[in-house]
Protein backbone atom coordinates (compact mmCIF):
# COMPACT_ATOMS: atom_id res chain seq x y z
CA UNK A 1 0.00 0.00 0.00
CA UNK A 2 1.21 3.28 -0.80
CA UNK A 3 0.50 7.02 1.20
CA UNK A 4 -0.61 9.70 -0.86
CA UNK A 5 -1.64 13.09 0.73
CA UNK A 6 -2.14 14.03 4.24
CA UNK A 7 -5.82 12.83 4.00
CA UNK A 8 -5.61 9.81 1.30
CA UNK A 9 -2.76 8.57 2.91
CA UNK A 10 -4.33 7.84 6.15
CA UNK A 11 -7.52 6.68 4.28
CA UNK A 12 -6.21 4.36 2.64
CA UNK A 13 -3.84 3.08 5.72
CA UNK A 14 -6.80 3.06 8.28
CA UNK A 15 -9.35 0.54 6.12
CA UNK A 16 -6.45 -2.21 6.24
CA UNK A 17 -5.48 -1.58 9.85
CA UNK A 18 -9.68 -1.30 10.84
CA UNK A 19 -10.34 -4.28 8.69
CA UNK A 20 -7.71 -6.60 11.12
CA UNK A 21 -8.95 -4.78 14.21
CA UNK A 22 -12.68 -6.14 13.33
CA UNK A 23 -11.71 -9.55 12.55
CA UNK A 24 -9.93 -9.71 15.84
CA UNK A 25 -12.72 -8.42 17.62
CA UNK A 26 -15.58 -10.47 15.76
CA UNK A 27 -12.99 -13.76 16.65
CA UNK A 28 -13.22 -12.70 20.52
CA UNK A 29 -17.21 -12.48 19.99
CA UNK A 30 -17.57 -16.41 20.38
CA UNK A 31 -15.43 -16.37 22.84
CA UNK A 32 -17.61 -14.29 25.30
CA UNK A 33 -20.67 -16.55 24.54
CA UNK A 34 -19.13 -18.90 26.06
CA UNK A 35 -18.01 -17.23 29.30
CA UNK A 36 -19.72 -18.78 32.26
CA UNK A 37 -20.28 -15.52 34.05
CA UNK A 38 -22.73 -13.97 31.39
CA UNK A 39 -26.73 -14.37 32.14
CA UNK A 40 -27.50 -16.59 28.27
CA UNK A 41 -25.48 -19.33 30.34
CA UNK A 42 -26.75 -19.05 34.11
CA UNK A 43 -29.64 -21.31 33.51
CA UNK A 44 -27.73 -23.81 31.67
CA UNK A 45 -28.08 -27.42 32.60
CA UNK A 46 -24.87 -28.74 34.47
CA UNK A 47 -23.99 -31.08 31.57
CA UNK A 48 -23.71 -28.07 28.76
CA UNK A 49 -21.56 -26.49 31.65
CA UNK A 50 -17.45 -26.03 30.70
CA UNK A 51 -15.19 -27.68 32.77
CA UNK A 52 -12.75 -25.47 34.97
CA UNK A 53 -9.62 -26.36 32.46
CA UNK A 54 -11.88 -25.49 29.22
CA UNK A 55 -12.70 -22.21 30.73
CA UNK A 56 -9.16 -21.70 31.69
CA UNK A 57 -7.93 -22.57 28.42
CA UNK A 58 -10.57 -20.04 26.99
CA UNK A 59 -9.40 -17.24 29.23
CA UNK A 60 -5.62 -18.03 27.62
CA UNK A 61 -6.80 -17.30 24.44
CA UNK A 62 -8.67 -14.20 25.27
CA UNK A 63 -5.81 -13.16 26.82
CA UNK A 64 -3.46 -13.55 23.86
CA UNK A 65 -6.22 -11.89 21.20
CA UNK A 66 -5.86 -9.19 23.36
CA UNK A 67 -1.98 -9.16 23.28
CA UNK A 68 -2.55 -9.70 19.60
CA UNK A 69 -4.79 -6.37 19.44
CA UNK A 70 -2.42 -4.09 21.36
CA UNK A 71 0.57 -5.28 18.90
CA UNK A 72 -1.81 -3.67 15.81
CA UNK A 73 -2.49 -0.99 17.68
CA UNK A 74 1.41 0.36 18.04
CA UNK A 75 1.84 -0.69 14.65
CA UNK A 76 -0.37 1.40 13.48
CA UNK A 77 1.34 4.08 15.54
CA UNK A 78 4.53 3.61 14.19
CA UNK A 79 2.73 3.69 10.54
CA UNK A 80 0.93 7.03 10.95
CA UNK A 81 4.31 7.91 12.78
CA UNK A 82 6.26 7.23 9.47
CA UNK A 83 3.59 8.64 7.41
CA UNK A 84 4.16 12.17 8.76
CA UNK A 85 7.67 11.78 7.73
CA UNK A 86 6.94 11.03 4.42
CA UNK A 87 8.20 13.89 1.77
CA UNK A 88 6.26 15.59 -0.77
CA UNK A 89 7.96 14.33 -3.81
CA UNK A 90 8.28 10.52 -3.06
CA UNK A 91 5.97 8.15 -2.01
CA UNK A 92 6.72 5.16 0.95
CA UNK A 93 5.74 1.75 0.02
CA UNK A 94 5.04 -1.20 2.96
CA UNK A 95 6.71 -4.52 2.39
CA UNK A 96 5.53 -7.74 4.22
CA UNK A 97 8.49 -10.07 4.75
CA UNK A 98 8.31 -13.03 6.40
CA UNK A 99 9.95 -14.05 9.56
CA UNK A 100 13.24 -15.22 9.79
CA UNK A 101 12.26 -18.84 9.70
CA UNK A 102 10.05 -18.69 6.66
CA UNK A 103 7.18 -20.73 7.83
CA UNK A 104 3.80 -20.59 6.87
CA UNK A 105 2.62 -23.81 8.65
CA UNK A 106 1.99 -21.71 11.71
CA UNK A 107 0.29 -18.53 10.71
CA UNK A 108 1.28 -15.72 12.94
CA UNK A 109 2.19 -11.44 12.68
CA UNK A 110 5.09 -11.02 10.86
CA UNK A 111 7.49 -7.90 10.53
CA UNK A 112 6.40 -5.50 8.21
CA UNK A 113 9.11 -2.59 6.25
CA UNK A 114 8.41 0.44 5.16
CA UNK A 115 10.78 1.91 2.63
CA UNK A 116 10.47 5.45 2.23
CA UNK A 117 12.63 8.25 -0.12
CA UNK A 118 15.65 9.57 1.92
CA UNK A 119 17.48 12.83 0.32
CA UNK A 120 20.76 10.96 1.10
CA UNK A 121 19.53 7.89 -1.30
CA UNK A 122 19.37 5.95 1.71
CA UNK A 123 15.76 4.13 2.94
CA UNK A 124 14.12 4.21 6.24
CA UNK A 125 13.19 0.99 8.13
CA UNK A 126 10.59 0.20 10.32
CA UNK A 127 9.43 -3.24 12.33
CA UNK A 128 12.53 -5.27 10.19
CA UNK A 129 13.41 -8.49 10.98
CA UNK A 130 17.14 -7.70 10.24
CA UNK A 131 18.55 -4.56 8.31
CA UNK A 132 18.06 -4.69 4.76
CA UNK A 133 20.57 -2.77 2.41
CA UNK A 134 20.34 0.56 1.35
CA UNK A 135 18.34 1.63 -2.07
CA UNK A 136 21.65 2.69 -4.91
CA UNK A 137 20.44 5.25 -7.46
CA UNK A 138 23.64 4.69 -9.72
CA UNK A 139 22.37 3.48 -12.93
CA UNK A 140 24.68 1.24 -14.53
CA UNK A 141 26.98 2.59 -17.49
CA UNK A 142 25.81 1.80 -21.38
CA UNK A 143 28.12 -0.55 -23.51
CA UNK A 144 28.03 -2.23 -26.43
CA UNK A 145 28.63 -1.84 -30.52
CA UNK A 146 27.15 0.70 -32.27
CA UNK A 147 27.68 -0.80 -35.98
CA UNK A 148 30.62 -0.04 -36.07
CA UNK A 149 32.79 0.24 -32.89
CA UNK A 150 32.57 -0.58 -29.58
CA UNK A 151 31.25 1.45 -27.13
CA UNK A 152 30.97 2.78 -23.41
CA UNK A 153 28.61 5.40 -22.84
CA UNK A 154 27.41 7.04 -19.38
CA UNK A 155 23.80 7.04 -18.13
CA UNK A 156 23.18 10.54 -19.74
CA UNK A 157 25.52 10.25 -22.60
CA UNK A 158 27.60 12.98 -21.75
CA UNK A 159 30.49 10.88 -21.61
CA UNK A 160 31.51 7.93 -24.69
CA UNK A 161 34.58 6.31 -24.87
CA UNK A 162 35.34 4.42 -28.04
CA UNK A 163 38.73 1.30 -28.10
CA UNK A 164 39.75 1.24 -31.60
CA UNK A 165 42.56 0.10 -33.83
CA UNK A 166 44.19 -1.34 -37.36
CA UNK A 167 47.09 -4.00 -38.20
CA UNK A 168 48.93 -3.91 -41.45
CA UNK A 169 50.84 -6.75 -42.47
CA UNK A 170 52.80 -6.55 -45.50
CA UNK A 171 54.83 -8.54 -47.80
CA UNK A 172 57.53 -6.90 -49.90
CA UNK A 173 58.98 -8.62 -53.24
CA UNK A 174 61.46 -6.46 -55.07
CA UNK A 175 63.28 -7.19 -58.88
CA UNK A 176 66.61 -5.14 -59.48
CA UNK A 177 69.92 -4.70 -58.82
CA UNK A 178 71.43 -4.09 -55.21
CA UNK A 179 67.71 -4.15 -54.06
CA UNK A 180 66.32 -5.11 -50.50
CA UNK A 181 65.57 -8.52 -49.41
CA UNK A 182 61.92 -9.81 -50.11
CA UNK A 183 60.26 -9.79 -46.52
CA UNK A 184 57.38 -9.84 -44.44
CA UNK A 185 56.65 -6.75 -42.52
CA UNK A 186 54.26 -5.69 -39.54
CA UNK A 187 53.79 -2.02 -40.84
CA UNK A 188 51.18 -0.72 -38.32
CA UNK A 189 49.88 -1.96 -34.88
CA UNK A 190 47.79 0.91 -33.79
CA UNK A 191 45.58 0.55 -30.51
CA UNK A 192 43.53 3.77 -29.24
CA UNK A 193 40.80 5.23 -27.92
CA UNK A 194 38.28 7.79 -28.91
CA UNK A 195 35.95 9.98 -27.25
CA UNK A 196 33.78 13.30 -26.10
CA UNK A 197 32.93 14.65 -22.79
CA UNK A 198 29.32 16.40 -23.80
CA UNK A 199 29.56 18.25 -27.20
CA UNK A 200 32.17 20.21 -26.55
CA UNK A 201 35.10 18.34 -25.99
CA UNK A 202 36.45 15.33 -28.36
CA UNK A 203 39.80 13.15 -27.16
CA UNK A 204 41.66 10.59 -28.80
CA UNK A 205 44.66 8.52 -27.64
CA UNK A 206 46.72 6.31 -30.12
CA UNK A 207 49.71 4.39 -29.89
CA UNK A 208 51.76 2.07 -32.01
CA UNK A 209 53.43 -0.67 -30.49
CA UNK A 210 54.94 -1.63 -34.04
CA UNK A 211 56.67 1.91 -33.98
CA UNK A 212 60.45 1.92 -35.24
CA UNK A 213 60.93 5.34 -35.38
CA UNK A 214 59.78 8.10 -32.95
CA UNK A 215 57.63 7.83 -30.38
CA UNK A 216 55.05 4.91 -29.24
CA UNK A 217 52.99 7.37 -28.78
CA UNK A 218 50.91 8.89 -32.28
CA UNK A 219 48.04 10.89 -31.04
CA UNK A 220 47.04 11.96 -27.85
CA UNK A 221 44.89 15.43 -27.71
CA UNK A 222 41.84 16.92 -26.68
CA UNK A 223 39.55 18.92 -29.29
CA UNK A 224 37.25 21.88 -27.75
CA UNK A 225 34.36 22.52 -30.04
CA UNK A 226 33.29 26.13 -29.01
CA UNK A 227 31.30 26.24 -32.38
CA UNK A 228 31.76 24.39 -35.17
CA UNK A 229 33.32 27.71 -36.98
CA UNK A 230 35.98 27.89 -34.52
CA UNK A 231 37.58 24.98 -33.05
CA UNK A 232 40.78 24.80 -30.77
CA UNK A 233 43.15 21.30 -30.60
CA UNK A 234 45.64 20.95 -28.20
CA UNK A 235 48.36 17.48 -27.81
CA UNK A 236 49.84 16.07 -30.30
CA UNK A 237 48.39 15.47 -33.21
CA UNK A 238 49.17 15.26 -37.16
CA UNK A 239 50.15 18.95 -38.80
CA UNK A 240 47.48 20.14 -41.31
CA UNK A 241 49.22 20.17 -44.18
CA UNK A 242 48.74 18.75 -46.90
CA UNK A 243 45.87 16.59 -48.58
CA UNK A 244 47.32 13.22 -48.38
CA UNK A 245 48.65 13.59 -45.22
CA UNK A 246 45.42 13.98 -43.54
CA UNK A 247 44.26 11.08 -45.51
CA UNK A 248 43.97 8.52 -42.57
CA UNK A 249 46.32 4.65 -43.04
CA UNK A 250 42.71 2.99 -42.77
CA UNK A 251 41.82 4.71 -45.75
CA UNK A 252 44.40 5.02 -48.39
CA UNK A 253 43.81 3.64 -51.55
CA UNK A 254 47.27 2.29 -51.79
CA UNK A 255 49.69 0.91 -49.82
CA UNK A 256 51.89 3.34 -49.15
CA UNK A 257 51.34 7.16 -49.83
CA UNK A 258 52.73 8.84 -53.03
CA UNK A 259 56.51 9.97 -53.36
CA UNK A 260 55.21 13.78 -52.17
CA UNK A 261 54.98 12.10 -48.56
CA UNK A 262 58.67 12.54 -48.02
CA UNK A 263 58.64 16.27 -48.44
CA UNK A 264 55.75 16.39 -45.69
CA UNK A 265 56.87 17.58 -41.99
CA UNK A 266 57.54 15.71 -38.65
CA UNK A 267 57.96 12.25 -41.33
CA UNK A 268 60.27 10.29 -39.14
CA UNK A 269 57.08 10.25 -36.68
CA UNK A 270 54.41 9.64 -38.59
CA UNK A 271 53.95 13.17 -39.46
CA UNK A 272 52.87 13.85 -36.05
CA UNK A 273 54.06 16.39 -33.80
CA UNK A 274 53.00 18.25 -30.16
CA UNK A 275 51.50 21.63 -30.75
CA UNK A 276 48.10 23.74 -31.10
CA UNK A 277 45.51 24.63 -33.74
CA UNK A 278 42.68 26.62 -34.51
CA UNK A 279 40.26 25.23 -37.58
CA UNK A 280 36.60 25.42 -38.31
CA UNK A 281 34.09 24.54 -40.65
CA UNK A 282 32.35 27.32 -42.35
CA UNK A 283 29.30 27.13 -44.34
CA UNK A 284 28.45 23.87 -43.34
CA UNK A 285 31.93 23.15 -43.99
CA UNK A 286 32.41 24.27 -47.73
CA UNK A 287 35.00 25.97 -46.38
CA UNK A 288 37.83 24.61 -44.06
CA UNK A 289 40.64 26.13 -42.23
CA UNK A 290 43.56 25.23 -40.06
CA UNK A 291 46.06 27.51 -38.64
CA UNK A 292 48.62 25.92 -36.21
CA UNK A 293 51.95 25.98 -33.60
CA UNK A 294 54.08 22.96 -33.66
CA UNK A 295 57.36 21.33 -32.28
CA UNK A 296 58.35 20.57 -35.76
CA UNK A 297 60.34 17.75 -34.24
CA UNK A 298 57.62 14.77 -33.43
CA UNK A 299 57.35 13.68 -29.73
CA UNK A 300 60.44 12.08 -28.96
CA UNK A 301 62.98 15.36 -29.39
CA UNK A 302 62.97 18.72 -27.52
CA UNK A 303 62.90 22.19 -29.96
CA UNK A 304 66.28 23.47 -30.47
CA UNK A 305 65.15 26.77 -31.83
CA UNK A 306 63.11 29.35 -30.09
CA UNK A 307 60.71 29.98 -33.26
CA UNK A 308 58.02 27.23 -33.72
CA UNK A 309 56.80 25.65 -36.85
CA UNK A 310 53.80 27.70 -37.99
CA UNK A 311 51.45 25.53 -40.25
CA UNK A 312 48.45 26.53 -42.35
CA UNK A 313 45.55 25.00 -44.25
CA UNK A 314 42.71 26.23 -46.25
CA UNK A 315 40.45 23.61 -48.35
CA UNK A 316 37.11 24.73 -50.01
CA UNK A 317 34.08 22.64 -51.46
CA UNK A 318 32.69 25.59 -53.94
CA UNK A 319 29.42 23.45 -54.88
CA UNK A 320 29.13 21.96 -51.42
CA UNK A 321 25.71 23.47 -50.67
CA UNK A 322 24.58 23.11 -54.43
CA UNK A 323 22.38 20.49 -55.75
CA UNK A 324 24.74 19.68 -58.40
CA UNK A 325 25.57 15.98 -57.76
CA UNK A 326 28.31 16.23 -60.46
CA UNK A 327 30.15 19.17 -58.97
CA UNK A 328 29.51 18.82 -54.94
CA UNK A 329 32.29 17.30 -53.91
CA UNK A 330 34.59 18.75 -55.81
CA UNK A 331 37.71 20.39 -53.70
CA UNK A 332 40.40 22.57 -53.44
CA UNK A 333 43.21 23.46 -51.53
CA UNK A 334 46.65 24.64 -50.49
CA UNK A 335 49.59 24.73 -47.31
CA UNK A 336 52.35 26.69 -46.14
CA UNK A 337 54.59 26.14 -43.44
CA UNK A 338 57.48 27.56 -41.98
CA UNK A 339 60.13 26.38 -39.44
CA UNK A 340 63.66 26.66 -38.26
CA UNK A 341 66.82 24.51 -38.54
CA UNK A 342 69.71 23.97 -36.32
CA UNK A 343 73.15 23.25 -37.76
CA UNK A 344 75.07 22.81 -34.71
CA UNK A 345 71.65 20.33 -33.60
CA UNK A 346 73.52 18.24 -36.47
CA UNK A 347 70.04 18.98 -38.99
CA UNK A 348 69.79 17.81 -42.39
CA UNK A 349 67.69 17.65 -44.99
CA UNK A 350 64.46 15.80 -46.12
CA UNK A 351 64.95 11.60 -45.99
CA UNK A 352 64.96 10.78 -50.13
CA UNK A 353 64.61 7.19 -49.10
CA UNK A 354 61.24 5.81 -51.07
CA UNK A 355 58.00 5.36 -49.16
CA UNK A 356 58.29 1.37 -50.61
CA UNK A 357 61.79 1.03 -49.37
CA UNK A 358 63.30 0.28 -52.59
CA UNK A 359 66.08 2.90 -53.25
CA UNK A 360 67.45 7.17 -51.38
CA UNK A 361 67.17 8.97 -54.62
CA UNK A 362 69.19 12.03 -53.04
CA UNK A 363 71.27 12.56 -50.16
CA UNK A 364 70.87 14.20 -46.63
CA UNK A 365 72.94 17.21 -46.46
CA UNK A 366 73.41 19.34 -43.56
CA UNK A 367 71.48 22.63 -43.43
CA UNK A 368 71.37 25.43 -41.03
CA UNK A 369 68.11 28.07 -41.36
CA UNK A 370 64.27 28.29 -42.42
CA UNK A 371 63.07 25.25 -43.80
CA UNK A 372 59.71 26.21 -45.81
CA UNK A 373 56.57 24.14 -47.28
CA UNK A 374 54.05 25.03 -49.85
CA UNK A 375 50.99 22.34 -50.97
CA UNK A 376 48.88 22.40 -53.79
CA UNK A 377 46.21 19.92 -53.70
CA UNK A 378 42.85 18.68 -55.67
CA UNK A 379 39.88 16.25 -54.83
CA UNK A 380 37.22 15.43 -57.35
CA UNK A 381 34.52 12.38 -56.27
CA UNK A 382 31.52 10.95 -58.12
CA UNK A 383 29.99 7.96 -57.15
CA UNK A 384 32.60 4.80 -57.33
CA UNK A 385 35.05 7.33 -58.89
CA UNK A 386 37.45 9.32 -57.27
CA UNK A 387 40.52 11.28 -58.57
CA UNK A 388 43.06 13.25 -56.62
CA UNK A 389 45.95 15.16 -57.00
CA UNK A 390 48.26 17.33 -54.91
CA UNK A 391 51.34 19.34 -55.46
CA UNK A 392 54.25 19.69 -52.64
CA UNK A 393 57.66 21.63 -52.74
CA UNK A 394 60.30 22.46 -50.02
CA UNK A 395 63.26 24.84 -49.72
CA UNK A 396 65.91 23.76 -46.87
CA UNK A 397 68.77 26.49 -46.37
CA UNK A 398 72.13 26.19 -45.51
CA UNK A 399 73.34 29.47 -44.10
CA UNK A 400 77.11 29.34 -42.54
CA UNK A 401 77.04 25.34 -42.62
CA UNK A 402 80.49 23.97 -42.44
CA UNK A 403 82.74 22.85 -45.44
CA UNK A 404 82.20 20.06 -47.16
CA UNK A 405 85.55 18.80 -48.24
CA UNK A 406 87.71 16.97 -45.67
CA UNK A 407 89.28 18.83 -43.04
CA UNK A 408 88.03 21.80 -44.16
CA UNK A 409 87.53 24.94 -41.45
CA UNK A 410 85.68 27.80 -42.72
CA UNK A 411 81.98 28.16 -42.69
CA UNK A 412 80.32 29.21 -45.53
CA UNK A 413 76.51 30.45 -46.96
CA UNK A 414 75.40 27.91 -49.88
CA UNK A 415 72.30 27.83 -52.05
CA UNK A 416 69.78 25.74 -50.06
CA UNK A 417 68.16 22.50 -51.17
CA UNK A 418 65.20 22.38 -53.18
CA UNK A 419 62.50 19.96 -53.82
CA UNK A 420 59.72 19.35 -55.07
CA UNK A 421 56.94 16.24 -56.01
CA UNK A 422 53.69 15.64 -57.47
CA UNK A 423 50.86 13.21 -57.02
CA UNK A 424 48.20 12.20 -59.60
CA UNK A 425 45.62 9.28 -58.87
CA UNK A 426 42.37 8.04 -59.95
CA UNK A 427 40.66 5.06 -58.26
CA UNK A 428 37.35 3.23 -59.24
CA UNK A 429 35.03 0.59 -56.91
CA UNK A 430 34.37 -1.38 -59.68
CA UNK A 431 31.10 -3.47 -57.43
CA UNK A 432 29.65 0.55 -57.44
CA UNK A 433 30.02 1.57 -53.86
CA UNK A 434 29.95 5.21 -53.49
CA UNK A 435 33.82 6.49 -53.43
CA UNK A 436 34.32 8.37 -49.43
CA UNK A 437 36.93 11.15 -49.39
CA UNK A 438 38.57 9.78 -46.38
CA UNK A 439 36.99 6.89 -45.34
CA UNK A 440 36.42 3.11 -46.31
CA UNK A 441 33.46 2.43 -48.80
CA UNK A 442 30.27 0.84 -47.62
CA UNK A 443 30.25 -3.09 -48.75
CA UNK A 444 27.36 -4.16 -49.92
CA UNK A 445 27.78 -7.57 -49.96
CA UNK A 446 30.76 -8.74 -47.98
CA UNK A 447 31.82 -11.73 -47.70
CA UNK A 448 31.41 -12.90 -44.44
CA UNK A 449 31.43 -11.34 -40.91
CA UNK A 450 28.75 -8.40 -39.84
CA UNK A 451 26.98 -6.40 -42.34
CA UNK A 452 28.38 -3.25 -43.51
CA UNK A 453 26.42 -0.36 -40.78
CA UNK A 454 23.73 0.83 -42.91
CA UNK A 455 23.97 -1.70 -45.14
CA UNK A 456 21.79 -3.33 -48.02
CA UNK A 457 22.76 -7.15 -46.12
CA UNK A 458 23.45 -10.50 -47.83
CA UNK A 459 26.30 -12.32 -48.77
CA UNK A 460 29.06 -11.38 -51.61
CA UNK A 461 32.33 -11.38 -52.75
CA UNK A 462 33.01 -8.23 -51.16
CA UNK A 463 33.81 -4.84 -53.11
CA UNK A 464 36.38 -4.43 -55.44
CA UNK A 465 38.24 -1.42 -56.27
CA UNK A 466 41.24 -0.85 -58.61
CA UNK A 467 43.41 2.42 -58.51
CA UNK A 468 46.29 3.96 -61.26
CA UNK A 469 49.04 6.55 -59.83
CA UNK A 470 51.95 8.37 -61.20
CA UNK A 471 54.32 9.96 -58.66
CA UNK A 472 57.48 12.30 -59.11
CA UNK A 473 59.75 13.97 -57.30
CA UNK A 474 62.91 15.99 -58.12
CA UNK A 475 65.39 17.89 -55.49
CA UNK A 476 68.72 19.88 -56.21
CA UNK A 477 71.38 21.69 -54.22
CA UNK A 478 73.61 23.72 -56.37
CA UNK A 479 77.11 23.29 -55.25
CA UNK A 480 79.73 26.25 -55.05
CA UNK A 481 83.74 26.91 -55.11
CA UNK A 482 85.10 27.68 -51.52
CA UNK A 483 87.95 30.25 -52.80
CA UNK A 484 89.54 30.47 -49.12
CA UNK A 485 93.22 30.59 -48.91
CA UNK A 486 93.45 28.34 -46.25
CA UNK A 487 90.33 26.10 -47.08
CA UNK A 488 90.05 25.85 -50.53
CA UNK A 489 87.55 23.18 -51.58
CA UNK A 490 84.74 22.61 -53.65
CA UNK A 491 81.20 21.53 -53.18
CA UNK A 492 79.23 19.49 -55.94
CA UNK A 493 76.23 19.71 -57.05
CA UNK A 494 73.59 17.44 -56.85
CA UNK A 495 70.45 16.86 -59.00
CA UNK A 496 68.45 14.05 -58.79
CA UNK A 497 65.05 12.77 -60.01
CA UNK A 498 62.98 9.91 -60.38
CA UNK A 499 59.11 8.77 -60.70
CA UNK A 500 57.30 6.09 -59.53
CA UNK A 501 53.83 4.11 -61.40
CA UNK A 502 51.40 2.87 -59.24
CA UNK A 503 48.64 -0.01 -60.42
CA UNK A 504 46.66 -1.46 -57.67
CA UNK A 505 43.87 -3.98 -56.61
CA UNK A 506 41.70 -3.37 -53.33
CA UNK A 507 39.68 -5.72 -52.46
CA UNK A 508 37.21 -5.63 -49.38
CA UNK A 509 36.78 -8.33 -47.71
CA UNK A 510 34.18 -6.55 -45.51
CA UNK A 511 33.89 -3.52 -43.98
CA UNK A 512 36.69 -3.82 -41.24
CA UNK A 513 38.58 -6.20 -43.34
CA UNK A 514 41.16 -5.13 -46.54
CA UNK A 515 43.81 -6.64 -48.84
CA UNK A 516 45.64 -5.03 -51.30
CA UNK A 517 47.85 -5.57 -53.65
CA UNK A 518 49.97 -3.04 -55.61
CA UNK A 519 52.48 -3.33 -58.07
CA UNK A 520 55.28 0.09 -58.19
CA UNK A 521 57.79 1.00 -61.19
CA UNK A 522 60.11 2.79 -59.96
CA UNK A 523 62.65 4.17 -62.55
CA UNK A 524 66.08 5.53 -60.88
CA UNK A 525 67.72 8.06 -63.35
CA UNK A 526 70.30 9.57 -60.76
CA UNK A 527 71.60 6.74 -58.74
CA UNK A 528 72.59 8.82 -55.70
CA UNK A 529 74.49 5.93 -54.00
CA UNK A 530 77.85 4.41 -54.86
CA UNK A 531 77.71 1.29 -57.19
CA UNK A 532 73.79 1.74 -58.57
CA UNK A 533 73.34 1.73 -61.63
CA UNK A 534 70.05 3.83 -63.59
CA UNK A 535 67.20 0.99 -63.75
CA UNK A 536 63.58 0.42 -63.39
CA UNK A 537 62.99 -1.62 -60.22
CA UNK A 538 59.84 -3.37 -59.51
CA UNK A 539 58.55 -3.79 -56.61
CA UNK A 540 54.94 -5.89 -55.56
CA UNK A 541 53.24 -5.08 -52.16
CA UNK A 542 50.41 -6.87 -50.62
CA UNK A 543 48.85 -6.07 -47.56
CA UNK A 544 46.49 -7.47 -45.53
CA UNK A 545 44.51 -4.51 -42.75
CA UNK A 546 41.87 -5.40 -40.36
CA UNK A 547 40.48 -2.56 -37.57
CA UNK A 548 37.56 -2.37 -34.90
Amino acid sequence: MRFLNAGDKNMRLWKPCFAILLGCWLSVLPIHAQNPGTNSNANASPSAKASEAEVEELRKEIAAQRQTIEQLKTMVGRLAEANAQAVDNGAASLHVVTDSLGSTSNPQLVNAVVVQPDPDGSAVLVEQTQTAAPKSNAVALTAGWNGEHFFIRSPDGQFNLNPYGYVDTDYRAYTGDAVPANTFVLRRARFGFQGNYGSHFDFAILTDANATSGAIVRDVYLNTRIIPEFQFQAGQFKEPFAQELATGATNLDFVERGLQALLYPSVVTAFRSPGITFHGDIKHAAIQYFVGAFNGRGGVATAVVNEPEVVGRVRVYPWRNTTSKWLREWAFGGSAARADSRGLSGDVSFNATLPDQAYAFFPQLRINGPITRYEAETTYLHGPFAFRGEYVQLQDQRYGVGSETPGGLAFFTYPGVGAKAWNLSSTYLLTGEKQPENGTPRVRHPLFGPDTPEGTGGRGWGAFGVGFRYSAIQAIAPGANQENLFTPGFVPTYTYRTDQFTAGLNWYLNYWIKYQFNIDVDRLKNPSVTGQEPQNIVVFLQELQFRF
